[in-house]
């Protein structure tokens, strides 16, 4: 659920007039993008764990997750309408661009939050609603109203937002949180931060001119650089981990070797960059790492998704 990908529904939309709100705005409040990647690793999470739920509840799991993440992205965006109007990323969006009033956005991302924990517990188990309410609440206030403006640590410790999802759908299922969930998670934890500073190294005059301490501002680009690369470092080794788990075998190690090798190589590429190398050539190596970057995080998931279909075949897991 973190907010710092790029164009996560931060476009304006073409010809809006300032105060003149259409239903695609409300539904840009809600962050799509960053919702259509919390609804696939929420999936694979629910389909990958050892338990089997009825098709309807699943949908309807899915469903409330899905509020969850767009009430946080709505809330994020009342929060930071002051910044997002600062930053070429984000001016964009519909509480800075003055198309949703800051009222609104909060009281969309309140209502939805309520309704999704009420009816993700109902429909599925308080469990599962609880750790959505806690997912909403650490996105919303530790890091938007807090870490995001306070430290360069911001997206590593916020980043853990974004990793419940996976969590949660496997809660949804089974009504508790096992090993193969903490997996899933500790992968989007590890992975968060290069993919993000990848982000930051290209878009760095925007947080300059918003005051928000991204580590490219705080430590420079030099430094961001070797971070992305020592936590690809350590996330291969986990993701490969992951696949001696239930919800890994043979396919997922498979893909986890080859995905995490191209992380590695690409991160030593930025690595081996400079500063001059990289403006010359508009930062293509840092741009082709974070859209790679967000493959990864998709193939990775898909290979556990596959697992889990190939599983009652026979094919699947450690037979």
């Amino acid at each position: 659920m973190t907010d710092a990908r790029a164009a996560d529904g931060g476009g304006a939309r073409a010809g809006a007039a300032p105060g003149e709100a259409r239903f695609g705005d409300y539904v840009v409040l809600l962050k799509p993008r960053v919702m259509s990647l919390v609804v696939f690793t929420a999936l694979v999470g629910l389909l990958a764990a050892p338990a089997a739920l009825h098709p309807m509840v699943a949908f309807a799991a899915i469903l409330f997750i899905a509020l969850g993440a767009g009430a946080a992205g709505a809330l994020n965006m009342w929060w930071d309408a002051d910044i997002d109007r600062l930053m070429r990323r984000t001016r964009g969006r519909p509480v800075p661009a003055g198309r949703v009033a800051p009222g609104e956005a909060l009281g969309i991302g309140l209502a939805l939050s309520g309704l999704s924990v009420m009816m993700l517990g109902l429909a599925a188990n308080w469990v599962a609603a609880g750790l959505l309410a806690f997912t909403i609440f650490f996105y919303a206030v530790v890091y938007t109203m807090w870490l995001k403006r306070a430290t360069p640590q911001n997206i590593v410790i916020g980043g853990a937002a974004g990793a419940f999802p996976p969590m949660i759908g496997w809660a949804a299922a089974t009504g508790s949180v096992g090993l193969e969930a903490l997996a899933m998670f500790a992968l989007i934890v590890l992975w968060t931060p290069p993919h993000f500073w990848a982000l930051a190294l290209f878009t760095r005059s925007d947080y300059d001119d918003a005051g928000v301490p991204m580590l490219t501002v705080t430590h420079g680009r030099r430094a961001t650089r070797r971070q992305i690369l020592a936590y690809a470092l350590v996330l291969a080794p986990v993701a490969m981990a992951a696949g001696f788990t239930a919800i890994g075998g043979p396919l997922y190690l498979a893909a986890a070797a080859v995905l995490n090798l191209l992380f590695l190589a690409g991160a030593w590429r930025i690595v081996c960059r400079d500063e001059g190398m990289a403006q010359a050539d508009g930062y293509a190596a840092e741009r082709r790492f974070f859209r790679f970057s967000l493959l990864y995080l998709f193939l990775t998931f898909a290979a556990i998704l596959a697992e889990a279909a190939l599983r009652p075949w026979g094919l699947g897991g450690w037979q």
